[in-house]
């Protein structure tokens, strides 16, 4: 994970835009985003800090020392509340159900299949039966190739194939600093098994 400690030290992490990704601002608006959120990848803390101002409970975390700081200055200047951890997601510190959302913004598509499997089984302990995983991701429709690791549908539903219901699957745009329309990105939501 050195590559995003250094991307922050050096001010060039291409996926920071200093507000938060309309995907996430969409599914907060429509009603998909509630109770105890956390932040999975929170990078410096644009989606947590918005959702924070909607009136939710939100813990950002992210493996980037530096994110999580310039993240709680961002929250402290704006009078939001909202816990910032620095920690791996794929051993999240927290008891099983802490959460009821999940929003991963950006940061399924950058583990390894060993690792993607790893960090789906820690959502799995941490989200309470019946709570959501929206995961937003580029997919293989984005051409060039800069960025992150692209992910297709099949391989998001295979990932999150053992313990969740309900897989929704959409076409949306993760927005960067440096794609004027933003790259193409699949917007998808999980709903935790209570069987």
């Amino acid at each position: 994970m050195t590559f995003f400690q250094d991307a922050y030290a050096e001010g060039t992490a291409l996926w920071e835009t200093g507000r938060p990704q309309p995907e996430v601002v969409t599914l907060a608006t429509v009603g998909g985003i509630g109770g105890v959120v956390l932040d999975a990848g929170c990078g410096t803390g644009e989606n947590a800090i918005y959702l924070a101002k909607t009136g939710l409970t939100v813990i950002g975390v992210d493996v980037a020392l530096r994110a999580v700081q310039i993240a709680r200055c961002k929250a402290a200047a704006r009078g939001q509340t909202v816990e910032f951890a620095v920690c791996d997601v794929r051993s999240l510190p927290f008891p099983g159900g802490a959460f009821d959302t999940v929003i991963d913004s950006g940061l399924f598509h950058v583990f390894d299949q060993a690792g993607k499997a790893r960090y789906e089984k820690c959502l799995r302990t941490v989200v309470r039966p019946g709570g959501l995983v929206h995961v937003i991701v580029w997919s293989e429709e984005q051409p060039g190739q800069e960025g992150p690791a692209r992910v297709t549908q099949a391989e998001l539903k295979s990932s999150f194939a053992s313990g969740w219901e309900d897989p929704f699957i959409k076409a949306g745009v993760y927005e960067t600093a440096i794609h004027e329309q933003g790259a193409r990105a699949w917007v998808a939501t999980f709903r935790k098994s209570t069987r």
